[in-house]
């Protein structure tokens, strides 16, 4: 009898510890399977408890902020089922507040407020090295790495409170991005050997992703991307004319041609999701989709939700349907709101950021302000830290110039060769970098990152020796034909540069410093600061003759995608040159320029690369080869690898300082924004 109730008693105690409140685990050590993060059941099973919920109070408020969006369900409706658990880096955070945030323009130097709010089918971890679950719950390769197969969270939903699937990742691919009426041209990175990947919903938490060769770093490519693989296809497929028959007459109805600008006026013909929302695009155009009881801005899973949006700025509240909790059930993210202005002027920005009116930036804050930054952060209550930049300040001459005589001094590669001797790096580094960088040529891989960069591919072609550069131009036909000690064309034009930058690309030090050493050997430069709007818009348009801007990437970004190492070398938002030889490849030669036979095997190299695993001797070796073509081609030149500002408030609570001031790991999201909080003293201020 006493043997039954002991067993009785231990059977009750094991009832009452499962239903137990769980702790509410925090700081440096804590994680299950990876650090900071936990599946739920994991947490659960660990901690013998069972994880209750709680929201932000404010929050049925802010969802009622959200044009169009319904009525906001309880808790419990609005949670997954098996919801991310977050481990904040130091406590259980506070509700509420606004974090203050500054960019250039819509569109520009936003990235970083955009890594705030931002989610992908995976994340890399605070090490930079380790891909772990975010919207996704888990993933499995097959044996040669050609089938990818993820599990997604059961119960997950939109923010307008609809299921999110499987089928919304096919949607993604198949409706949109393979689809020219809504994407002209798919990214390399979407593509599998060039050609169109097999996405498929598998069922309703199942997604699996077939490639025609092996791609190990896929899974790392959804950890850094900005683009989303994923949008919703119960608003977006009604309008859809290859889904729905009567999608073009639905549209109609709202005012719009067909179903087709109905669905780009959503997505926006574009894979980068900062692209200004409805809310900006067309006012009566969002009237009317309100009045038809859609949303004014298409559903996301981000934990932001864009509410206004002006030239001016913009303002976000937080999602009411969020899929991550922190240890103690509270619904994530912490703060409230984002208010992000748009500021283009550099010294505005900074004499904000001295009065403490800013909460966080890293983005386009340049090393020269950094000494007045950290004379006042006492005064506006502030940190700053250096950081190492991964990227580098790179220059490039335009390959296919509409100038045809200067296009074919821009070829010869003494040239290039000459021009890169003519630059005093040492005196980059001093003036524009307080002696804390390093000259270093430009390898494609971050040399800190790729250990078979060697110290003789950085330290190619970046010795400062005017003598020999002046020889160099000379061998290039471009000399002084008129005695005016200006150099001038083959043809005896005057030749004369004009370098455009904006200050987001590059500082205005390095740009100035350039300029005078190019007309020190007899190249006349001048100089004309631009926003990087303007940039953007007339490199891509062929119309510059020099490229100034921040290049270079980690070796597990150069993994998953060959854009940065064949024409036009990047996207819109990176250094380009080449556009005509872009065109050539694209249309199979009928139109643009033929480039030289070194970028054909260059791509072979490329193509070769992102089938490989990091780390093996075959990776290792064609990575080598990549990076030495890099260099022995110049058609992107390096000047110093230093470190940059990153820029937080003291009341910033559980912030991680990121290791390397880095786009490429998107900013602050491998260190869980969503953990963020605002002290109590910072909410009362802001009120």
């Amino acid at each position: 009898m006493a043997t039954k109730l002991l067993l009785l008693g231990a059977a009750v105690a094991m009832a009452s510890n499962a239903m137990a409140q769980c702790p509410a685990v925090a700081g440096p050590d804590a994680g299950g399977t990876f650090p900071h993060l936990y599946e739920l059941a994991e947490y659960e099973k660990a901690n013998s408890c069972t994880l209750t919920f709680s929201e932000n109070p404010a929050i049925a408020a802010l969802n009622a902020r959200i044009a169009g969006n319904p009525e906001i369900k309880p808790l419990a409706q609005r949670l997954p089922a098996e919801p991310l658990v977050i481990a904040p880096y130091k406590q259980i955070g506070q509700y509420g507040g606004v974090l203050d945030g500054i960019s250039k323009a819509t569109e520009s130097g936003t990235s970083d407020l955009l890594a705030v709010r931002h989610v992908n089918l995976t994340r890399f971890s605070d090490d930079l090295a380790t891909v772990v679950p975010n919207v996704a719950k888990s993933w499995e390769w097959n044996k040669d790495y050609t089938q990818l197969t993820m599990k997604l969270r059961k119960g997950h939903k939109w923010s307008d409170g609809e299921a999110f699937t499987a089928a919304d990742i096919a949607f993604w691919y198949n409706h949109l991005l393979m689809d020219k009426n809504v994407v002209q041209s798919p990214k390399d990175r979407f593509l599998s050997n060039g050609k169109p990947m097999k996405v498929e919903a598998l069922d309703k938490t199942t997604v699996r992703f077939t490639l025609n060769v092996p791609k190990p770093s896929l899974t790392a490519m959804f950890a850094q991307d900005y683009a989303q693989p994923f949008q919703p296809m119960h608003l977006l497929g009604k309008f859809h004319p290859a889904l729905n028959k009567d999608a073009d007459k639905l549209a109609q109805q709202l005012g719009f041609e067909n179903g087709y600008a109905l669905v780009n006026f959503y997505y926006g013909q574009s894979d980068w999701k900062d692209i200004p929302t409805p809310l900006l695009k067309d006012k009566a155009a969002t009237e009317r989709l309100v009045k038809a009881g859609l949303t004014a801005n298409m559903p996301t899973l981000e934990a932001y939700i864009v509410v206004e949006d002006t030239l001016e700025g913009r303002r976000l509240v937080a999602n009411p349907y969020f899929h991550q909790v922190d240890t103690a059930g509270n619904q994530l993210p912490y703060i409230s709101e984002i208010n992000e202005v748009f500021i283009g002027d550099e010294d505005i920005q900074t004499a904000k950021m001295i009065a403490g009116e800013i909460d966080y930036k890293t983005q386009a804050v340049n090393l020269p302000t950094a000494p007045v930054l950290l004379e006042n952060k006492d005064k506006g209550n502030y940190e700053v830290a250096l950081r190492p930049n991964i990227s580098q300040t790179t220059y490039a001459f335009n390959m296919t110039d509409k100038d045809l005589e200067k296009r074919a001094v821009f070829n010869d590669i003494n040239f290039r060769r000459g021009m890169s001797l003519a630059i005093n790096r040492s005196q980059i580094n001093e003036i524009a970098y307080f002696n804390l960088g390093k000259p270093t040529q430009y390898t494609a891989f971050d040399g800190d990152t790729a250990p078979f960069v060697t110290d003789e591919l950085k330290g190619s072609w970046i010795q400062f020796d005017q003598a020999k550069a002046g020889t160099l131009l000379d061998q290039a036909g471009v000399v002084d034909k008129d005695g005016d000690g200006d150099r001038d064309l083959p043809s005896g034009r005057k030749f004369e540069l004009t370098l455009q930058y904006s200050t987001q690309g590059a500082a205005t030090e390095v740009a100035e410093i350039i300029a005078a050493n190019w007309s020190a050997v007899g190249v006349k430069t001048s100089l004309k600061e631009v926003t990087s709007d303007e940039y953007r818009n007339s490199q891509s348009a062929n119309d510059l003759s020099v490229l100034l801007w921040e290049m270079g990437r980690p070796l597990a970004t150069m993994a998953t995608k060959t854009e940065d190492v064949l024409p036009p070398y990047g996207t819109f938002f990176d250094l380009r040159t080449g556009m005509l030889w872009d065109q050539y490849r694209k249309s199979n030669g009928a139109e643009g320029v033929q480039p030289p036979a070194t970028v054909d095997a260059m791509e072979q190299l490329a193509n070769r690369f992102v089938t490989l695993n990091i780390g093996s001797d075959a990776s290792n070796e064609t990575g080598y080869q990549m990076a030495k073509r890099t260099v022995d081609d110049l058609f992107i030149s390096g000047t110093v690898k230093a470190v940059q500002p990153i820029y937080y408030s003291r009341k910033l609570g559980n912030f991680e300082v990121p290791k390397t001031h880095s786009y490429d790991y998107y900013w602050n999201y491998p260190y869980m924004a969503t953990q963020w909080f605002l002290s109590e003293e910072q909410r009362v201020a802001q009120q």
